[in-house]
């Protein structure tokens, strides 16, 4: 199983960026896709998650309104759509994807079975 990001950058404060996420060896459907991030020394947290089953959605209170998580599961993508950004953005931005985890409206878990190598967000001042 390989989870790739990619579709990050350097981006100025209040632009915007599409992170995807392709999996080979596994297949979305029927699953649940999780976006994290982790900035230099700070521990990772959860960004969003969605289900594939049935369209539910989780958003850190940090990025909702400014980020959209979508799932193609005919093309096994998985996509972060990162609008208005802010330097507080930075981060190198992993995503998740598991059969199990279910999405809950209260937060995220870490317990993903596959994880992609991750791909670097810069948002400049």
């Amino acid at each position: 199983v390989q989870l790739v990001e990619s579709g990050g950058g350097l981006v100025q404060a209040g632009g915007s960026l599409r992170l995807s996420c392709v999996a080979s060896g596994f297949t979305f459907e029927d699953a649940t896709i999780g976006w994290f991030r982790q900035a230099p020394g700070k521990e990772r947290e959860g960004v969003s998650c969605i289900s594939s089953s049935d369209g539910s959605t989780y958003y850190a209170d940090s990025v909702k309104g400014r980020f959209t998580i979508s799932v193609d599961s005919a093309k096994n993508t998985a996509y972060l759509q990162m609008s208005s950004l802010r330097p507080e953005d930075t981060a190198v931005y992993y995503c998740a994807a598991d059969k199990i985890v279910k999405v809950h409206k209260y937060g995220m878990t870490f317990d993903y079975d596959y994880w992609g190598q991750g791909t670097q967000v810069t948002v400049s001042s």
